[in-house]
C-alpha cells in the first residue's frame, strides 16, 4: 500500500481528488447552511481558516479527528460530511460570524 503521493497510481491520485472535493463540497455546502464564515468554523473547530479553504476546494485532506470537530460545529453527524453536496453552492461569500436564520 503506497503511503507517499509519489507512490500512488494516477487513479488512485485522482480517485483521492474526487472525494477531498465531494467531502469538501458538503463542508461548504452544511457551514453556509448554519449560516457561518470560513474564519468562524476555523476558529470553533480548532482548525486555520487557510486549512477550511482548501479543505473545502478539495486541496487538502483532513485527518479523520479534524472531521468530527467540523461535524460538532456544523452540529451534524459526521456522516453528514461524507454525503454529497445537495446543490451547487452559491458564490457569495459571507465575511462574519453566525448569520441569523432570515438574513
Amino acid at each position: 500500500m503506497p503511503t507517499r503521493p509519489h507512490q500512488s497510481s494516477k487513479e488512485q491520485t485522482l480517485r483521492w481528488a474526487e472525494r477531498r472535493a465531494l467531502v469538501g463540497a458538503r463542508i461548504r455546502e452544511l457551514r453556509l447552511q448554519e449560516g457561518l464564515s470560513q474564519e468562524s468554523l476555523a476558529l470553533e473547530s480548532g482548525l486555520s481558516r487557510n486549512m477550511i479553504i482548501g479543505i473545502e476546494w478539495g486541496r487538502k485532506s483532513v485527518a479523520y479527528e479534524r472531521l468530527w470537530d467540523i461535524a460538532d460545529v456544523l452540529e451534524v453527524p459526521v456522516t453528514e460530511l461524507l454525503l454529497p453536496a445537495e446543490a451547487s453552492a452559491k458564490n457569495t461569500p459571507y465575511r462574519g460570524g453566525r448569520q441569523r436564520m432570515g438574513q
